[in-house]
């Protein structure tokens, strides 16, 4: 019995030796917000107070040494965030996740990014600010990997730390561009669209640019299987441990519509939801500088900022900077391929990719006058033709890095405009707006037009030379309104007006968030802080709307049972917002499904119809189709002696619809909540692992909003009748320059990326609900609210 009495005693001992080593252990890894640390390269002590929210407050005695303490703090928060970005588009994540990231690597380098960075690093003024700032917040950055604690996911994985590099900051860049192009996803669907049905069917699917919408106005032979690539590249996007960057919102009110009057700008940036959330935020003041910025992690410079004196953002130009060239190779020589000038030799380089608990995978990536030939970048890809991409990115110079710098250390309009006229790809609307009164947004891109009048959302010919680029367009052609008479600026991702005589090639989405937003914005002119706060989170669909008005006119309710005509009745009564206790969102989410389904199914099959599903072209298509009585897509093909139109398709759909809600949820039509079915959860890259998505995702949470409101909850249209929101706000900015101190944001999770801190989903309920919380410049209040560590010159 004593032997027994011992051994549960020396047990208990090491149970709590155990426990105080794992407290210890947890402890260690926290970020520090508080007391002293000693930095090198720094010429004075430099005070960081880290807000009740976790963000940053830097001051420096100069701008060198604020980047440096940026790049150290923007580290102990976000260095796994960091570890993943920079190996994205490097073809680097199989050396973390073994050969399920194979695919994912092999294509991303193939795409010739680190070639075209290390072309730009090597144009880089090495006496300028830009380099200088830059290596000073990798110093930061590095210093930190040396002394500070390391990630807990670095320990799981057995990830070794490296250094980080100036190609760094250009491959998250480089990933940012690729994922804000739309082309890759669509382009060679379409042509496979094309070949097999005809022009008709793909006019119909809205890929031309059209004046019948709302505009962002400006003031001043066989079939090949092209589909097998666009959903190779859709799959490597949609699986990637690294959010894409989708769309946005952002208006900016001038002082003429404010109650105040002064500017209101409001920016809420649409990216895939991950964990942790992909803006950092820090808040820098010098003696000659201060910025509240937003940075990408990795990335010295902020995209979305704001200071006393202006403040801007970014939403997705949806313009069209990358084509797709079918080539021709000689039939007795595979290494050429033909051009107007005759054969040409492909280009070749090789890439070794490491994968973790395997060999290294040997690549050889041909390239033509055009691009990277992707067929070879992909697996399972059985088109033999030779498929180049060109990608504006890659080909013309990269100043994106300068640009970046220059937006966000402008003094003033003018200044900001040149920041953003060097920005060659990815096409973004630029939006600013500043405490002199000035709004105004710019498309940012290289602009060109080719020689033919091909479509350029098809694969084009690159044989013959008819389809090459015939000419760039100066950036004073490009898109933009500055202090427009009607006293705002609005981007959503929408058409722009035309441009240089032509409606610019593009991949803009329906036009519901830019009609909600004008709609909104024209009604008052006394607008402010709480009202644009309102606004940004508001969830009305005026497309659902009239759609609903389409669909009850096509059906003839006195064929309707019982709960199908409660459930259309309360569709013809719903106001179009996607609230949780609405039971309208999840009739007519479902019914979209069915209605896409039994319009485009027949005539593409299931396999190109769910890839259709992936791109933005179907949600484009929604309201353009059910407007369309005459539509050569309504005729069911696969039925014999009979003609489908488009109350016979919609009445279908609508049947199908409440059939399958009845089964799934019961007859009880007050039950099908959007609650229920609207979920948002944000994904860790190690949240995959069942043991591990407690610890690491942030959520499940009910997601109020719905694809294509202004409160954009973005998610997959499916035959499940579930809506997992992928992406939506990746933050929400009011910022009012008559009380510029009390502007407002919030994050979807929180600040930091370590799961240890208590800054990791602080943010997450208060982001749920639409609540909001400072962005703090005063620099009293910072220092009564925050925790004070100190950087100290290191001997």
């Amino acid at each position: 019995m004593k032997i027994v009495k011992t051994f549960f005693k020396v047990l208990g001992i090491l149970i709590i030796v155990f426990a105080i080593v794992i407290i210890a252990f947890i402890y260690h890894l926290k970020p520090n917000y508080g007391g002293t640390i000693h930095l090198k390269n720094i010429s004075k002590e430099t005070t960081v107070y880290f807000d009740d929210y976790g963000v940053p407050h830097i001051y420096a005695p100069t701008k060198k040494d604020a980047m440096t303490v940026l790049g150290y703090v923007h580290a102990q928060d976000r260095l796994w965030q960091m570890e993943l970005m920079r190996r994205i588009t490097a073809g680097r994540l199989s050396e973390l996740f073994g050969a399920i990231a194979l695919n994912s690597d092999k294509f991303y380098a193939g795409l010739g990014i680190e070639e075209a960075s290390t072309k730009a690093i090597d144009a880089l003024d090495k006496n300028g600010e830009v380099y200088q700032l830059t290596m000073a917040y990798l110093d930061g950055v590095n210093q930190f990997i040396e002394k500070g604690a390391t990630p807990i996911e670095f320990y799981l994985l057995g990830v070794k730390k490296e250094k980080y590099e100036m190609k760094d900051v250009y491959n998250v860049l480089g990933y940012m561009s690729f994922s804000f192009a739309m082309a890759q996803k669509t382009d060679p669907l379409l042509t496979e669209i094309k070949e097999k049905l005809g022009d008709v069917y793909v006019k119909e699917l809205g890929i031309e640019p059209t004046n019948q919408t709302t505009l962002i106005k400006n003031y001043k032979g066989l079939a090949a299987n092209y589909g097998e690539i666009s959903s190779a590249i859709a799959n490597i996007l949609n699986q990637s441990p690294v959010p894409p960057f989708i769309g946005s919102n952002s208006w900016v009110i001038a002082p003429s519509k404010t109650k105040n009057g002064k500017v209101i700008f409001a920016n809420d940036p649409h990216i895939a939801y991950s964990q942790p959330s992909v803006w950092y935020e820090a808040h820098i003041q010098t003696p000659d500088y201060e910025m509240y910025g937003y940075h990408l992690a990795g990335v010295p410079f902020p995209l979305l900022g704001h200071n006393h004196q202006y403040a801007y953002g970014v939403t997705m130009f949806e313009n069209d900077d990358l084509d797709f060239y079918k080539e021709e190779n000689n039939p007795s020589n595979n290494s050429q391929y033909k051009t107007p000038d005759g054969w040409k030799e492909y280009s070749i380089f090789k890439k070794t990719i490491k994968v973790k608990n395997a060999k290294d995978v040997e690549m050889e990536v041909k390239v033509s006058r055009h691009g990277p030939i992707i067929n070879d970048l992909l697996e399972g890809i059985h088109q033999k033709t030779p498929l180049a991409m060109q990608w504006i990115y890659t080909q013309q110079p990269i100043k994106a890095l300068e640009a970046v710098y220059q937006i966000s250390h402008a003094n003033n309009k003018d200044e900001f405009e040149k920041g953003a006229s060097l920005i060659a790809a990815p096409g973004l609307n630029v939006m600013y707006g500043d405490n002199k009164g000035n709004v105004g947004w710019w498309a940012t891109g290289k602009l060109y037009k080719i020689k033919s009048n091909a479509n350029r959302s098809l694969v084009l010919d690159g044989a013959s030379g008819n389809d090459d680029i015939s000419e760039f367009l100066n950036f004073s052609q490009n898109p933009s309104a500055v202090n427009p008479s009607w006293n705002y600026v609005y981007s959503a991702n929408n058409q722009p007006d035309s441009i240089a005589g032509i409606l610019y090639p593009g991949y803009y989405v329906q036009a519901d968030r830019a009609e909600r937003i004008t709609e909104l914005l024209n009604a008052r002119n006394n607008w402010d802080k709480q009202a644009v706060s309102e606004m940004i989170t508001d969830i009305v669909s005026l497309s659902a709307i009239k759609n609903i008005k389409i669909l009850g006119k096509a059906i003839d309710s006195t064929k309707l049972s019982a709960n199908e005509k409660n459930a259309l009745n309360i569709l013809k009564t719903w106001d179009g917002a996607a609230s949780l206790q609405s039971v309208a969102p999840t009739i007519y989410n479902k019914f979209i499904y069915q209605y896409l389904y039994n319009t485009f199914e027949d005539e593409l099959g299931e396999t190109n119809f769910n890839r259709l599903l992936l791109t933005h072209l179907l949600k484009r298509a929604i309201s353009l189709q059910i407007s369309n009585e005459q539509s050569i897509w309504w005729d069911n093909v696969t039925t014999t002696n009979k003609k489908e139109a488009r109350a016979d398709i919609l009445t279908q759909s609508f049947k199908e619809t409440i059939s399958f809600l009845e089964k799934k949820s019961g007859n009880d039509i007050s039950k099908w909540t959007w609650n229920k079915v609207s979920i948002v959860e944000y994904p860790h890259p190690l949240g995959k692992v069942a043991a591990l998505r407690k610890y690491f995702n942030v959520g499940p949470f009910e997601a109020r909003g719905s694809n294509e409101v202004i409160n954009n909850m973005i998610s997959d249209f499916t035959g499940k009748g579930e809506y997992l929101v992928k992406a939506g706000p990746s933050t929400r900015r009011v910022i009012d320059f008559s009380d510029v101190e009390n502007s407002w944001s919030i994050l979807p999770t929180g600040q930091s990326g370590n799961p240890f801190s208590k800054h990791y989903q602080d943010q997450a309920e208060m982001y749920m609900k639409g609540e909001f919380r400072k962005m703090k410049l005063n620099k009293e209040e910072i220092i009564k609210t925050s925790t004070k560590l100190t950087f100290e010159k290191a001997d």
